[in-house]
């Protein structure tokens, strides 16, 4: 492949010939991307490569359900509003399957394909052909102030059961001075409070479908799922719970607001932030929870990718801003701009075997053990038709699991009870799992 880097590389100390093939090699990016701290960042670095090539970035920057919703309906319909995306690992086979993104067969060698960990490496692959690049990778974890826990009296163990998390979040909660022992995600939508509540359920050993594709909110492990989250976050959550998602739970997080979270693993570089966090020197990490007796730690796996639509006409300059933002350079980049605390992490292995990293991310072990516990092929302890970790990897599951996330959203509001929301739920998911003809009903 000729990249714009290239070109501009060989024209480089030619005077006007280098002004000219700047001119005549220039081109504008449009970038789809999700409004959290790394893309953020990724975005502020941006302006070194538009410097290098001569191209220019129109960045589209939206919250994460409005970016789901843009990209799906843009790339479904052939809209081509957008050279690059940023997606899920979810996505990325399914669109790969329709013919929707462009393979990226033909990387530069430097780019170091082989680093990059085995788990999101077959996670973006179809049939062995990469289909987006990964910018980050996250597993989930247990995120918790040792402060208020030895204020309290109570211990997280690096491997706690949820009866244990419960227990330390009574004991942290303190509202008269706003402290909440426990924030878990409530806004709803299949990768909001669903993503937070099917790895919660898989660690309680629920499942959302049977091996006859028939749901499965009627069982007691999600009876004992939605019920357990529901009573932790009204006793001892903060209040307007239902609106909060990653991002609102990191800013109460980072504000001493909250005594334990439990979210995404990126998080951590953010809440030990000592500019950003005000508890940063008192954060310490575990395992995420499970159930009593069940052999399952929420089987969270989740990564934040750069693809670039069929439709595009700009392939090859969009390839080439998207290497060089998941590159190794990259991650030097941020490491000597922000420190290697902020590195993205969870995709490359060379990351985990940097001293420098260990030593400056106290969260890295838990990371890389975290994600490299994951099996995306057997999320529940009971037999599934469908693979996937703390989603279903099915084209039919944006819709189905938003609804769902509705429902158990407008359980946390107290608009409905639990019951109520999982008969809602076991209904609505058969009628739709049924119509999309996975069943012989």
């Amino acid at each position: 492949m000729t990249t714009t880097r290239a070109l501009l590389g060989s024209a480089a100390g030619l005077g006007l010939a280098a002004g000219l093939a700047t001119a005549a090699t220039a081109a504008e990016l449009t970038v789809a991307t999700v409004n959290n701290g790394d893309m953020i960042r990724m975005q502020e670095l941006s302006s070194r490569w538009e410097e290098e090539t001569g191209n220019t970035i129109n960045w589209v920057v939206l919250e994460e359900n409005t970016l789901r919703q843009r990209v799906t309906q843009d790339i479904a319909t052939g809209g081509g509003q957008f050279d690059v995306l940023t997606i899920g690992n979810y996505e990325v086979p399914i669109w790969a399957e329709q013919d929707w993104l462009a393979p990226l067969d033909n990387l530069p060698d430097d780019y170091n394909v082989d680093d990059i960990l085995p788990s999101i490496r077959e996670a973006l692959s179809v049939d062995g052909t990469l289909y987006a690049l990964p910018f980050y990778g996250e597993s989930a974890m247990v995120m918790y102030r040792s402060d208020l826990a030895e204020e309290a009296g109570v211990e997280i163990p690096d491997s706690p059961t949820w009866s244990e998390i419960r227990t330390a979040a009574e004991a942290m909660t303190d509202t008269e001075s706003g402290t909440y022992g426990i924030c878990l995600r409530g806004k709803p939508g299949w990768g909001e409070n669903m993503a937070f509540l099917t790895a919660m359920a898989n660690s309680y050993g629920a499942r959302w479908f049977d091996t006859d594709w028939q749901a499965q909110f009627d069982s007691e492990e999600w009876q004992a799922t939605l019920t357990d989250y529901l009573e932790m976050m009204n006793e001892y959550g903060p209040p307007g719970a239902a609106a909060n998602g990653f991002n609102e739970n990191l800013s109460l997080f980072q504000q001493g607001k909250c005594g334990i979270w439990i979210d995404a693993t990126v998080a951590a570089s953010f809440v030990t932030d000592p500019e950003d966090s005000q508890v940063a020197d008192g954060v310490e990490f575990a395992q995420f929870p499970n159930r009593e007796g069940v052999d399952n730690h929420g089987n969270w796996l989740w990564s934040w990718n750069l693809a670039i639509p069929a439709s595009s006409e700009q392939v090859d300059v969009a390839t080439d801003f998207i290497t060089w933002a998941t590159s190794q350079e990259y991650t030097q980049m941020v490491a000597e701009d922000e420190g290697w605390r902020a590195a993205p992490p969870g995709t490359r292995t060379s990351l985990y075997e940097n001293s420098d990293y260990q030593e400056a991310a106290p969260f890295a072990e838990m990371t890389l053990q975290s994600m490299n516990a994951v099996d995306t092929q057997s999320p529940s302890v009971q037999e599934t038709p469908y693979t996937g970790a703390q989603f279903v990897a099915i084209p039919e599951f944006q819709g189905i699991g938003t609804a769902v996330g509705q429902q158990f959203s407008a359980a946390l509001a107290g608009q409905v009870d639990a019951s109520q929301a999982l008969d809602n739920a076991q209904r609505s998911t058969q009628r739709e799992i049924d119509r999309a003809g996975y069943t012989s009903n």
